[in-house]
């Protein structure tokens, strides 16, 4: 389907119309290029269930099998395109993150699709197919954004359960300007490991807030796990149902 190229953001109604029409033409006869194997196995178990198909679990998926993908993201009445390329720590976007601001609109971001990539990275031997190179931009961007401000408050599903959580030493670098009191976290987390319930209860931080760093240090490669280590806890009792408070 059109890759919406455009710096114009497409109406969801407009979207719709393009996809239903992009599936006819491959009822016609056209073949679709289909995404690898493995990534579209583990989008269709994410699909299955309503609390994993996010962004957030989408993106990890991408970075976890090293694959591009295009995922659209219904932002209110439009949509929003990115591509991601884990494998340069880019991502593509006719209109950058900082666009979608921090408040009511990022948290309402919404999974619509997921494809192919439309467009190759930066020095790719496809080069016709390279976009303008000011709309690639560093992945960290991107992920710091959807896991502080997108609608995620638990932890993904591959980083939950019994663990201690320890930042690797370079965690402290490349982090966002304004982390308030989780930027401590993070330096606390670089001397010590940590279960999620005992995060949450440091100074200035929730449950909520702890999920959203977690995800964050997970998705950049600055987080260790341990399943063995003696911080590692099970959930409090009722431990889930905070997730309702301090989003």
């Amino acid at each position: 389907m059109d890759s919406f190229e455009s710096s114009t953001p497409w109406r969801i109604s407009a979207f719709r119309q393009a996809r239903d029409a992009a599936r006819g033409a491959l009822a016609a006869g056209d073949r679709p290029t289909l995404l690898p194997t493995t990534l579209l196995g583990d989008l269709r178990q994410l699909q299955r269930d309503p609390s994993t198909w996010d962004v957030l679990e989408v993106i990890a998926a991408c970075l976890r099998h090293h694959e591009p993908a295009l995922l659209y993201l219904g932002c209110d009445d439009h949509v929003w395109p990115i591509t991601v390329f884990p494998r340069e720590s880019l991502y593509h976007s006719p209109r950058d993150v900082s666009h979608l601001g921090t408040g009511a609109g990022m948290a309402r971001l919404s999974l619509l699709g997921v494809e192919p990539p439309g467009v190759r990275p930066p020095g790719h031997a496809m080069h016709e197919r390279v976009s303008a190179l000011a709309r690639y931009r560093p992945i960290g961007e991107l992920i710091w954004a959807f896991t502080l401000h997108g609608p995620r408050y638990e932890v993904l599903t591959e980083i939950g359960g019994r663990v201690a959580y320890k930042v690797v030493a370079s965690g402290h670098r490349d982090l966002p300007s304004s982390l308030g009191a989780l930027r401590s976290a993070v330096v606390r987390l670089q001397q010590e490991a940590a279960s999620l319930a005992d995060i949450a209860q440091w100074p200035g931080l929730s449950l909520p807030r702890a999920s959203r760093l977690l995800n964050a240090l997970y998705l950049t490669g600055a987080l260790m796990l341990s399943r063995s280590h003696p911080a590692a806890g099970r959930q409090r009792p009722g431990l889930r149902g905070l997730f309702g408070r301090d989003r």
